[in-house]
């Protein structure tokens, strides 16, 4: 489910639900999986709560309790910012619905518990290889390596 608090005109619904879709059967998340797509401000506010970061941020996961989920499975929440998201595809040169789609795949991996800040490379060289399949450009861990994502 995509659920749109902030919208541009580049953006379609049912283009993103249909490529959030694909994302999860690629990943092998199980489960129902909601999209918010809003701003920075909102994006600052849910860093700060759940993270004790007050910034804002381009995406956030929010894995679902798995005794929320029918038979266990997983699922959960992503949240992005569309200010950041659009900042980004400037500095990509590539357009704005192909950067929400990378963070949508970057937001799935975490969902289905990859962590590129401790898992030695594994969310990495899984987000890598599922751009390729899905035609997206470099990925949100290459483009910080070294800086400090978050």
């Amino acid at each position: 489910m995509i659920l749109e608090r902030k919208k541009s005109k580049e953006l379609s619904r049912l283009a993103l639900a249909r490529f959030a879709a694909r994302a999860q059967r690629e990943v092998g998340l199980a489960g129902e999986v909601t999209v918010l797509v809003t701003g920075d401000a909102e994006l600052r506010q849910l860093n700060r709560d759940f993270r004790g970061k007050d910034k804002p941020t381009d995406v956030l996961s929010f894995p679902s309790a798995a005794e929320t989920q029918p038979r266990g499975r997983k699922g959960g929440d992503i949240a992005i910012s569309l200010d950041r998201a659009k900042a980004q595809a400037r500095e990509m040169n590539h357009p704005l619905l192909v950067e929400v789609k990378v963070l949508i795949l970057h937001g799935m991996l975490h969902l289905s518990g990859l962590d590129h800040e401790t898992d030695s490379g594994r969310m990495e060289r899984r987000e890598r290889l599922l751009r390729a399949k899905l035609n997206l450009p470099s990925g949100l861990i290459e483009r910080t390596a070294g800086q400090g994502r978050g």
